[in-house]
């Protein structure tokens, strides 16, 4: 629970009341690997800290499954489009590995924006770093070529990407599993 609140204080100074009432609406959760947190056609009820693990959003296709993001320790996760309007997702969100989350479900952050001077600070920049990760991933995919998207993720999470099957980083860099095997012996 301390990599939140020190995840938090790089921008923002917390008093101890608002930590105090900000923690006691999380709740901690362990999720094996493959677990899937959120499913095509459920409301996403919560905002999560990842403390341990990887997380990807994909859409499911028949054929193959569409990964578009990951999410990694000491970051948020969220269906943050379903999360904010409380309609449907319309894509999966799974652990890749064994996660732990400190989750606040969307009444709580309501009531945390109502009870506290700094709530909404603290909701801003959670958004904010779910809608920076969205708009780096999106103008990568523009101006990258798939080498290079490898790069930047690999630079991302160096030790954590090779926890990440193949076919999935294939699929968030928009190539064949083929295609980021000749990537990768170019590379090494």
């Amino acid at each position: 629970m301390e990599r939140i609140r020190h995840y938090f204080e790089k921008t923002t100074q917390l008093t101890d009341e608002d930590w105090h009432i900000f923690s006691s609406k999380l709740t901690v959760q362990e999720f094996p690997k493959k677990h899937l947190l959120l499913k095509a056609g459920q409301t996403e009820n919560y905002l999560s800290f990842i403390e341990t693990g990887i997380v990807r959003m994909y859409l499911p296709k028949v054929e193959k499954d569409l990964t578009f993001a990951f999410a990694f320790e000491n970051g948020f996760v969220s269906g943050y489009d379903s999360f904010l309007t409380q309609k449907p997702s319309h894509y999966h969100i799974e652990t890749l590995t064994p996660t732990k989350l400190w989750r606040l479900t969307y009444q709580d952050l309501q009531n945390i924006y109502q009870e506290t001077k700094i709530g909404h600070q603290i909701g801003r920049l959670a958004g904010e770093d779910l809608f920076l990760k969205k708009s780096n991933r999106e103008l990568s995919l523009l101006n990258d070529k798939a080498e290079q998207r490898y790069l930047n993720l690999f630079t991302e999470q160096p030790q954590l990407i090779k926890q990440i099957p193949l076919q999935y980083i294939a699929s968030y860099i928009g190539i064949t599993p083929q295609a980021l095997s000749r990537i990768r012996k170019r590379i090494s």
